[in-house]
C-alpha cells in the first residue's frame, strides 16, 4: 500500500513524537527491598505486585530438611532493573525469570535478582527460586515469646507464620499488602497428610511418599500460607449453610477438652456469614496439631491452626479472622487492632448469640477488672509498636472501642457497619483512617472524639 504525501507527513510526524516519548520514559532501576512498613521497613518489595504462588516442597521430618521451587508470578510497577524477594535462612542453588537464569545476590534474608534484560513497567513475569535447607522457627518477644513460623513436631511439622516467618520456608513478598493466590504441592512421606489452604486439588501415593496439591483461588496474604504436615484423622463435610469443611486432627488430640471442633467450626462459619456478610473462602476448616511448644492459634486462610484442641472462644475468634484479618487485610502492621480487637469482639458476641453474657457486659468486666495504673492502659492501640503489636490491650481494647462505638451508633448502624466493611475491602487491604471513614459515613455521625480516645490516646477512659 503506498501512501499520498501528505499521509507521508503525518506518519513522519508521528513518528517523531512516538521517538520523543519513547525517550521519555524512565530507566529501569532496582526495586525497593521494602514496602516501607515502619515495623518491618524490608517486608515486602517494591517494584512488582505478586500475583500468583505455585510451591512445591518435598519435607523429610527425620533430618528436618525441606527442598522447594517457588515460582512466582508477578507485574512489574515499574521498569525494573533488579528486583528483591524476601527469604531467610535458606540455601538458593538456581534463580530464573521468565524461564532464563538470573544473577542473584544475598544481603541477609534480602534476595536481589537481576533478568537478563530489564522488566517494562506492566509487564507479567515469572521467577522460579529452587532452595533447600533446615528451616527454623522464629522467635522473640513478638508472638507472646514463644516460637512462631515453621515448628517441627514429632511427626512432621507445625507451620503458623504471623507476622514475619512465611519467607522462613518460600521465597516471597512477604508482606500483607502484597497478596496473591496461590498453589501448594506437598511432598511427604507415605503417611503423612500434607494440609495447606483452599481446596484439596489432589492426593496420591508413589514410591514411598505422599503427594497433596491444594489451591487457594482466593488472594491471601503470605504469613496466612500454611504447609503443615503429619498424622492426621480428617474429616469433611458441610456446614448447615453449605460450606464444605475440612477438618484434620492429630489422633494424639482425640480424647482432648471435649470441644467438638468440627461442629464447633461449622456453626461459627455459619453465624459469622450472617452478621459479617458472605464467607469469603472456598472451605472452612481447622488444622490442630499436637505443638506444646506453639502456645497460639493462627488464622490461617480457610484453615485456622491450632497447635492443641483449644476452646469454643478460639475457634470462634479464628473463624471471625477469616473476614477481619484474612479477606480484609491490614494494610501495615501497626493496623494489628482491625484484625484482633474485631476478633476478640467477635467472641463477645459469640457469648452474645449463647445468652450467656452480653458484650456490654463483656465490655465492663474487661473494664472494670483493669485498673487505671495498669500497663494495658499505656499501649497505644492504632500503633502499639513491633514488639507488643500482639499485646493484651490491641485484643482487648481493641474489642472495647467496638462495643463503645456500637453503644454510641445503636445496633442498627452498627450491624450495617461490619458486613458493610467486609465488601468493601473483600479480598484487599484498608488501615484504621479507613473503618473510621465507613463509621461515620454509615453512621451519620462524627466519631473523631471516640477513636482519638480509645485508639489514639493511652491513659484509662472514663465512662
Amino acid at each position: 500500500m503506498a501512501l499520498s504525501r501528505s499521509a507521508r507527513a503525518g506518519a513522519v510526524a508521528t513518528a517523531a513524537v512516538s521517538f520523543l516519548l519513547i525517550g521519555a520514559a524512565p530507566a529501569p532501576t532496582p526495586g525497593a527491598p521494602g514496602i516501607g512498613d515502619p515495623y518491618f521497613p524490608n517486608l515486602g518489595n517494591g517494584g512488582f505486585d505478586a500475583l500468583h504462588y505455585d510451591l512445591d516442597i518435598a519435607y523429610a521430618p527425620d533430618t528436618g530438611r525441606l527442598d522447594g521451587r517457588t515460582t512466582l508470578t508477578a507485574r512489574a510497577t515499574e521498569a525494573l532493573s533488579s528486583f528483591d524477594l524476601d527469604l531467610q535462612q535458606l540455601e538458593i542453588t538456581k534463580i530464573q525469570v521468565n524461564g532464563r537464569r538470573a544473577a542473584f545476590s544475598r544481603d541477609g534474608d534480602e534476595v536481589t535478582v537481576t533478568p537478563r534484560g530489564a522488566l517494562a513497567k506492566g509487564r507479567r513475569f515469572t521467577v522460579t527460586v529452587t532452595y533447600g535447607g533446615v528451616p527454623q522457627p522464629l522467635s522473640g518477644p513478638i508472638v507472646f515469646g514463644s516460637k512462631y513460623g515453621w515448628m517441627k513436631t514429632a511427626d512432621g511439622v507445625f507451620v503458623a507464620c504471623e507476622p514475619n516467618a512465611a519467607s522462613t520456608w518460600f521465597p516471597s513478598s512477604d508482606h500483607p499488602s502484597d497478596k496473591a493466590t496461590y498453589d501448594i504441592r506437598i511432598k511427604a512421606p507415605e503417611g503423612l497428610t500434607g494440609v495447606s489452604n483452599g481446596v484439596l486439588v489432589s492426593t496420591r501415593d508413589r514410591g514411598g511418599s505422599t503427594y497433596t496439591h491444594w489451591r487457594e483461588s482466593r488472594p491471601m496474604a503470605t504469613y496466612l500460607a500454611t504447609a503443615t504436615i503429619g498424622r492426621f484423622d480428617v474429616r469433611t463435610g458441610r456446614t448447615p449453610g453449605g460450606t464444605p469443611v475440612y477438618v484434620a486432627i492429630d489422633p494424639v488430640l482425640k480424647n482432648g477438652n471435649g470441644v467438638d471442633v468440627y461442629a464447633v467450626t461449622a456453626e461459627a462459619t455459619d453465624y459469622w456469614s450472617k452478621l459479617f456478610g458472605p464467607y469469603p473462602f472456598e472451605e472452612t476448616g481447622a488444622i490442630v496439631d499436637d505443638m506444646p511448644e506453639a502456645g497460639f492459634s493462627l488464622e490461617v486462610q480457610s484453615k485456622p491452626a491450632y497447635s492443641a484442641v483449644r476452646g469454643e472462644g478460639t475457634i470462634v475468634h479464628e473463624l471471625a479472622h477469616q473476614w477481619f484479618g484474612d479477606s480484609v487485610s491490614v494494610a501495615r502492621w501497626k493496623d494489628i487492632w482491625l484484625n484482633e480487637g474485631f476478633a476478640t469482639y467477635a467472641q463477645w458476641l459469640w457469648s452474645e448469640h449463647r445468652g450467656t453474657r452480653s458484650a456490654h457486659d463483656s465490655f465492663l468486666a474487661e473494664y472494670n477488672a483493669t485498673p487505671a495504673g495498669s500497663s494495658f492502659w499505656r499501649t497505644k492501640v492504632a500503633d502499639p509498636q513491633r514488639d507488643t503489636m500482639f499485646a493484651s490491650a490491641v485484643y482487648d481494647r481493641g474489642a472495647m472501642t467496638l462495643q463503645v462505638l456500637r453503644e454510641r451508633i445503636g445496633d442498627k448502624a452498627f450491624f450495617e457497619l461490619l458486613p458493610a466493611w467486609t465488601k468493601l475491602h473483600r479480598y484487599g487491604n484498608a488501615d484504621t483512617a479507613d473503618f473510621i471513614r465507613l463509621a461515620e459515613r454509615v453512621s451519620g455521625q462524627q466519631l473523631d472524639d471516640l477513636f482519638d480516645t480509645w485508639l489514639f490516646t493511652t491513659g484509662k477512659p472514663a465512662l
